[in-house]
């Protein structure tokens, strides 16, 4: 089941994919009881059994409910504005981090223990939408496909073993990032963090349609190069540890985003750097197994 934000006129709806996935139903027609003006309220509102009611209307090939042709929507990220900072997974596969090891003089980690960092988005972009690419503040433009877990209830002190229960869906993250930012502040927070710096969508999808613990393909390309390839299964910490770590002493909220790192491939990673300019296109890819249709993002980016 794959949730989305999309604009049609100048009104902004949020609704559900049809089956066939030629057409977008408005969710407040599924549910007239209750009122979806953003994707969050979708994340408190509904419950598992909602879940499953949705799907079985879904399945009704008689259903008339009222929806959209997906060409003649704007998608547009499906949480546009997060309600906290983006939490962040940094190096958690094995060759980006000997990547970035090689490539960052001052970058040390002597530990297997996770590196966390917060990300600032005013606005999140989606799927077409342009980067406008600060390139006067620093031209060293990197792109980092990842998978983004959005957590669907508050919990603390989360067990392992119940993270999923506290889990609402996926997405796909592009964590824009200007590289000698973060080299020259010593942190990665302000680097990663000027406006639309910060792409998603343009699904969310429901965690229902993946096995626990998820092990998806995750790619990007760009100007149809294939840059970065790898999967989920190749985490160094996975989304249960992730999850259950940052929620020790620290609430988690329904509708807080977790981008779960990005494998090998940045730009930084090659010599000389391969940095983003104006006008190059960045499709970031999660192709899902068995019956599921590949959710993918594209970014232009432009100074």
């Amino acid at each position: 089941m794959k949730f989305v934000n999309f604009k049609i006129e100048d009104k902004k709806l949020i609704g559900v994919l049809a089956n066939d996935e030629n057409k977008i139903i408005v969710l407040n027609d599924l549910y007239a009881d209750k009122t979806f003006c953003c994707m969050q309220d979708v994340i408190e509102q509904l419950n598992e059994d909602d879940i499953k009611d949705i799907q079985t209307k879904l399945d009704d090939e008689n259903n008339n409910f009222k929806s959209y042709k997906l060409s003649e929507v704007k998608l547009l990220s499906p949480i546009e504005r997060p309600i906290h900072d983006i939490l962040c997974v940094g190096v958690n596969y094995q060759a980006h981090l000997e990547e970035a090891s090689e490539r960052a003089k001052n970058f040390k980690k002597t530990s297997n223990d996770a590196v966390y960092f917060g990300k600032r988005a005013i606005k999140i972009i989606g799927t077409n939408e342009d980067v406008q690419a600060c390139l006067d503040i620093d031209n060293a433009l990197d792109y980092e496909v990842e998978l983004a877990v959005i957590i669907g209830k508050t919990g603390k002190n989360i067990p392992v073993d119940k993270v999923e229960d506290y889990i609402f869906g996926y997405s796909i993250f592009n964590d824009f990032s200007s590289r000698r930012l973060q080299l020259k502040h010593m942190q990665w927070f302000k680097g990663k963090s000027l406006d639309t710096y910060s792409a998603m969508g343009p699904v969310i999808l429901h965690k229902s349609a993946l096995p626990f613990p998820v092990e998806v393909d995750i790619k990007c390309s760009v100007n149809g190069e294939l840059r970065q390839n790898s999967n989920t299964k190749l985490f160094l910490n996975d989304i249960p540890k992730v999850v259950s770590e940052l929620s020790q002493g620290m609430t988690l909220e329904a509708g807080d985003i977790i981008a779960t790192g990005t494998p090998s491939g940045v730009g930084m990673g090659y010599k000389p750097g391969k940095w983003l300019k104006s006008g190059d296109e960045v499709v970031c890819e999660i192709p899902l197994p068995k019956i599921y249709k590949n959710i993918e993002i594209c970014l232009f980016p432009s100074s």
